[in-house]
């Protein structure tokens, strides 16, 4: 972990119909989920995990997860 925060990009993938997340902060996180509000328990559990079999310690009593989501969303123009 390169942060005392973890940053984690949610993606929505328009063709698979899921948010995907992804962290340069975190090695290997790749997860999936139909909602943002089902993608952040994953989240939490999959880098809970990857801490563990890694042998991640910390000081810090809890370490902060932000979950930063983007969304295209297109309209039809009037004018077109």
């Amino acid at each position: 972990m390169k942060h005392a925060s973890i940053i984690v990009r949610a993606d929505w993938d328009e063709e698979a119909g899921v948010w995907v997340a992804s962290s340069n902060d975190i090695e290997g996180l790749a997860i999936e989920a139909d909602t943002l509000e089902a993608l952040e328990p994953k989240v939490v559990a999959a880098i809970t995990d990857l801490f563990e079999l890694n042998g991640f310690t910390s000081s810090l009593p809890e370490i902060p997860i932000h979950i930063m989501a983007e969304q295209l969303v297109r309209i039809p123009n009037p004018t077109y």
